[in-house]
């Protein structure tokens, strides 16, 4: 029993331990190559993210503009809505 806890148990726990580490050598090689990848696949979405910024850059000035536009035709309507009831009123004013 003695020599099996010291000779045989040490030599176990030795092989053991190497094939530990030489698993853990090739996760770390292929986690690498995994990173490699998803550098390549993010560097990739990230230009054709820059390239779609010119066309929101548009939509979005076209869309301000538009918002500016509506809103000065609303100010028009209401404003000549406003003279027209204004007119009525001093008409029934003057009338009576």
């Amino acid at each position: 029993m003695d020599i099996l806890l010291n000779q045989v148990l040490p030599i176990t726990l030795y092989v053991l331990g190497s094939a530990l580490l030489f698993v853990l050598i090739l996760l770390v090689i292929r986690l690498i190559k995994v990173m490699k990848i998803t550098e390549e696949v993010i560097k990739d979405v990230d230009g054709k993210v820059k390239s779609l910024n010119g066309v929101f850059h548009i939509i979005d000035i076209t869309t301000d503009k538009l918002s500016g536009l509506t809103d000065k035709l609303v100010d028009g309507i209401g404003s000549l809505i406003l003279k027209i009831f204004k007119k009525k009123k001093e008409e029934k004013e003057e009338n009576e």
